[in-house]
């Protein structure tokens, strides 16, 4: 995958991320990037909307975001920001452990995620760990901290 340039304004758009990131539909997680230190820290937004396909299950009469996807989303900003560190090889980064993750409230169609992920180590250019926090008007709803490796 071919390394994008980013935007003058330090943000990224939804064509970008795809640009960095292998996920597509449905999986693709992260609307926009509104802030970022590339290869350290970035803040981004997920929209969460009433027609999104985990929501004819989860649960008919009072759809929930599933906590995973919430999770998956504070990793996919995690992606991000390794995928632009020069010096770690390319290639795909997959989920290696998750610690201390904790959700405070639930997450409903209308809500817009704030995610905020920021590297914490990276060893041997292939295993890492990042802190990822997810906001909703404010108010903390996810927290934890995630390991990635990178797949041969």
């Amino acid at each position: 995958m071919e390394k994008q340039l980013l935007s003058e304004n330090n943000q990224l758009s939804s064509e970008e991320i795809l640009g960095l990131l292998p996920h597509r539909f449905p999986f693709a997680l992260v609307d926009k990037v509104i802030q970022q230190v590339p290869g350290k820290k970035a803040v981004a937004l997920k929209n969460i909307t009433i027609n999104e396909p985990q929501f004819q299950g989860h649960f008919p009469g009072r759809p929930l975001m599933p906590g995973v996807l919430i999770v998956e989303a504070m990793a996919q900003v995690g992606g991000i920001i390794v995928t632009q560190m020069p010096d770690l090889p390319r290639g795909l980064f997959v989920f290696a452990g998750i610690n201390n993750v904790k959700f405070r409230r639930p997450v409903i169609p209308g809500d817009q995620l704030v995610i905020t992920c920021e590297l914490l180590s990276i060893k041997r250019q292939r295993f890492g760990k990042v802190k990822g926090e997810v906001h909703v008007e404010g108010n903390l709803v996810c927290s934890g901290e995630l390991m990635f490796s990178l797949v041969d």
